[in-house]
């Protein structure tokens, strides 16, 4: 068992699931994968039950009954891997807008440079952003500015996706307290590490938006990340965190 997992949230990326899993294999570090798939109807589930075969005990699935939101397949992941010895834990999605090769980054952030938490930034560096269009671009980057203002927290990237935990974090966390499922997932999560004063690194990266596959972004999501956020400050700020 290596001392890193990358957890990958899987529902219809069958165009995308094989290579970013030989991508992530063929890293100098080594990584296990674990792929938490909502039950896809393109069948990426059974694509990695095939390449299992060729993984043993690197990769490993997760299947469950229907698509029930980002954020509850991450804490699927999270408590999988809390069951198992694994010292980092790591958020990736399938559809390479995180570049793999970023990973050994993040671990180092972890690994050598001492923070509990290194999360891959689109915007620590100005806009690293490609392949979005300007609206989105916007929506986001100007989505993290009113999380930091609101929440006090110093991060550039409030919603990004790719991180890095050391284990202590995840521990630390209630997950059976984690109320939101999508983006705002990603808010919480960081929202609880800085209460906690674990040590936060942003680590640059270039995100590339995916050119297999469709967005699972949807106006549901967005309403939840920006109207949660008041709520999630408010109760903090009521000792009911």
């Amino acid at each position: 068992m290596k001392d890193a997992i990358v957890i990958i949230p899987t529902f219809n990326e069958i165009e995308n699931i094989e290579a970013i899993i030989r991508t992530t294999f063929g890293l100098n570090k080594a990584f296990d994968i674990l792929v938490v798939d909502d039950n896809s109807p393109d069948l990426t589930g059974l694509k990695v039950k095939e390449l299992q075969k060729e993984f043993k005990d690197q990769l490993f699935l997760e299947t469950r009954r229907e698509k029930s939101g980002l954020g509850t397949a991450y804490i699927h992941g999270f408590n999988w891997c809390l069951d198992r010895d694994y010292n980092y834990i790591f958020e990736m999605d399938a559809d390479f807008s995180h570049n793999p090769n970023d990973l050994e980054r993040l671990y180092n952030a972890c690994h050598i440079d001492g923070a509990d938490m290194s999360i891959g930034s689109r915007y620590v560096k100005g806009v690293n952003v490609v392949n979005w269009p300007m609206s989105r671009v916007l929506l986001s980057y100007m989505a993290s500015i009113y999380v930091r203002v609101i929440t006090g927290m110093k991060i550039h990237d409030t919603t990004a996706g790719f991180v890095c935990y050391k284990r202590s974090v995840l521990e630390r966390i209630d997950l059976d307290k984690i109320k939101f499922v999508g983006y705002a997932f990603q808010i919480e999560m960081k929202f609880k590490a800085y209460l906690r004063r674990f040590k936060i690194i942003e680590v640059p990266v270039i995100f590339t938006d995916r050119t297999k596959g469709e967005s699972k972004l949807s106006g549901g999501i967005i309403s939840e990340a920006i109207f949660g956020v008041i709520t999630m400050k408010i109760k903090s700020l009521l000792g009911r965190e």
